[in-house]
């Protein structure tokens, strides 16, 4: 079973074990340790799970706390589907394609000094805090554009980028390269707001996801050609120590 797999029957089970009552409305989960050896599974994948469900509202997690089971069902609007990397990427080149196209037309000058700061924390600071000025940056485009649908939209797209547990893994992987790729392609995005060439900056922003989502396919390329490459690696191992029995 995959990874993704995994975790994602765990959190199956979990939910099992609350609608049963096992885990009471408003009761503390286990720790991780004692899940993973209740389901037999590592830590990583429980928390996988744990924020899976926290995703869907059935957990709260309390950072210093622990993790506990929501009182209540969530809220329509709280609930996030579950999507692929691709189809967040997908429609976040849509709506942040057009975000930045009308935000040339509105931004102010205050807006264009921000949005030029942020560009420059994330070519000179480290991952953590240029990881912060990205969402950021799109975060204030999405303002720029005098629009709070727009807002409202880019902000769920990224909650679902860093909450969604397989979207978020996907971002993680391919976000630490190209850094400099990453970086040029958002001081693009800025030069064309600070010109306020609506075109010029629609076209920017669909170059920068372009270029994510092709990232993205060579990166889910190379793993499943590793993964058919262990698959054939443990069938040979298997099958040729069968033919050595006597």
């Amino acid at each position: 079973m995959t990874t993704k797999r995994l975790y994602q029957s765990i959190a199956k089970q979990i939910a099992e074990l609350i609608e049963e009552g096992a885990y009471p409305p408003g009761s503390r989960l286990p720790g991780e340790r004692e899940l993973a050896e209740k389901f037999d599974v590592s830590r990583v994948t429980i928390r996988e799970a744990e924020i899976a469900l926290q995703a869907v509202g059935r957990l709260e997690i309390k950072t210093g706390s622990g993790v506990y089971v929501s009182e209540g069902l969530p809220k329509a609007e709280e609930l996030l589907p579950e999507a692929s990397a691709f189809e967040v990427t997908e429609a976040r080149m849509m709506i942040e394609s057009e975000a930045a196209a009308l935000a040339a037309h509105h931004i102010t000058d205050e807006q264009v000094d921000q949005i030029e700061e942020l560009v420059n924390r994330m070519a000179e600071g480290d991952k953590a805090q240029a990881d912060e000025a990205d969402e950021l940056f799109h975060e204030t485009i999405a303002k720029a554009s005098n629009n709070a649908a727009i807002v409202h939209s880019v902000k769920q797209l990224w909650r679902m980028r860093d909450t969604i547990p397989n979207v978020k893994a996907v971002y993680e992987s391919v976000c630490s390269h190209d850094e400099e790729l990453r970086s040029n392609e958002h001081r693009d995005v800025f030069l064309a707001l600070k010109a306020r060439d609506s075109a010029a900056a629609r076209s920017a922003m669909r170059e920068h996801f372009k270029r994510l989502i092709e990232t993205m396919l060579d990166a889910t390329e190379q793993q499943a050609l590793a993964e058919v490459q262990q698959r054939a690696s443990e069938s040979r191992e298997r099958f040729l120590s069968t033919a050595k029995l006597k």
